[in-house]
């Protein structure tokens, strides 16, 4: 599968052109980005191309990869689904309901395959609980903790704009309901409180009845750093084991998932119509926050 890759931030440098890189059913064509520079450097890195407009890589390749901001991915991965090429998007789609259920259907409407790139998730030890807990059903609550702390001068990510301003609900968030979401069901409606410095609080009711709580920051104190996630229910209580971090192998194994749907095989399960749901969740969230109501999701 030819594969264009947009974004050349640390994400691509880090995931994106790697794993597209060292996959054996990938043909990486090509680069694009904002700083045509920074294009050039890593399209060299890895003996693809760079291209200086958005439709030309389109055009030479049967799917996209994009690591840039929500706001810049959504409208780029937009032409690229009505083009008719396959989607691999970050989290979270976009930052709007309505861009990302155009993006999810487009790709439904041109029968295109989709992968959004919950780097844990896809993990073959995150994958598995998932599943199994999935199965067993009878869970009442959810608890997620996503405590990290990224505004250091030793971190990348810390820099990103689009992370200060919109903080652990939307980078890390996504990555809390992308556990939720399968096990417990589709959220119905949202509660939520936000502290400084970036602290936000999460309240779901789920439609099959259970009740979750997600804990987020990217700027928590260096003590408090922590992730852990437990359901509990008729089966007891399960926490979701550990996993490396270890991005290139998760996105080539959603890569392999992304190529097999693409030849018919079955869909994708973290696909852009699930991208779209947590999208829809997120933007209840921010707007619990702002009103201090609870939204109503759907």
């Amino acid at each position: 599968m030819r594969f264009g890759l947009f974004g050349t931030g640390p994400w691509a440098h880090l995931a994106h052109a790697p794993a597209l890189a060292a996959h054996s059913d990938v043909d990486f064509v090509g680069v694009w980005g904002r700083n045509p520079d920074k294009a050039a450097a890593l399209a060299g890195e890895h003996g693809a191309k760079p291209y200086a407009e958005v439709d030309d890589l389109i055009a030479d390749v049967d799917a996209v990869a994009i690591a840039l901001p929500p706001d810049v991915q959504a409208p780029i991965a937009l032409r690229a689904a009505q083009a008719g090429k396959h989607l691999v998007l970050d989290k979270p789609v976009a930052f709007t309901v309505a861009e990302a259920s155009s993006i999810a259907s487009t790709v439904a409407e041109r029968n295109l395959a989709s992968l959004v790139f919950f780097t844990r998730r896809l993990m073959p030890e995150i994958e598995k609980f998932v599943a199994d807990a999935a199965a067993t059903g009878g869970w009442v609550e959810g608890r997620v903790v996503h405590l990290g702390r990224i505004f250091t001068p030793d971190n990348p990510f810390g820099a990103s704009p689009w992370r200060q301003e919109s903080g652990g609900l939307w980078d890390v968030g996504p990555h809390a309901l992308a556990l939720v979401l399968p096990i417990l069901g589709p959220v119905t409606e949202v509660a939520a409180m936000a502290g400084a410095p970036d602290m936000t609080h999460l309240l779901l009711r789920h439609e099959r009845g259970a009740i979750s709580t997600l804990t987020l920051s990217l700027d928590a104190p260096a003590a408090a750093e922590r992730e852990d996630a437990t359901f509990s229910g008729e089966a007891g209580v399960r926490t979701v084991p550990s996993a490396p971090w270890s991005p290139v192998d998760a996105l080539r194994h959603g890569l392999d998932q992304l190529i097999a749907a693409a030849a018919g095989g079955p869909a994708v399960e973290l696909d852009v119509r699930f991208g779209a749901q947590v999208t829809a969740v997120l933007a209840a969230a921010q707007e619990a926050v702002t009103t201090g109501r609870t939204v109503a999701v759907g």
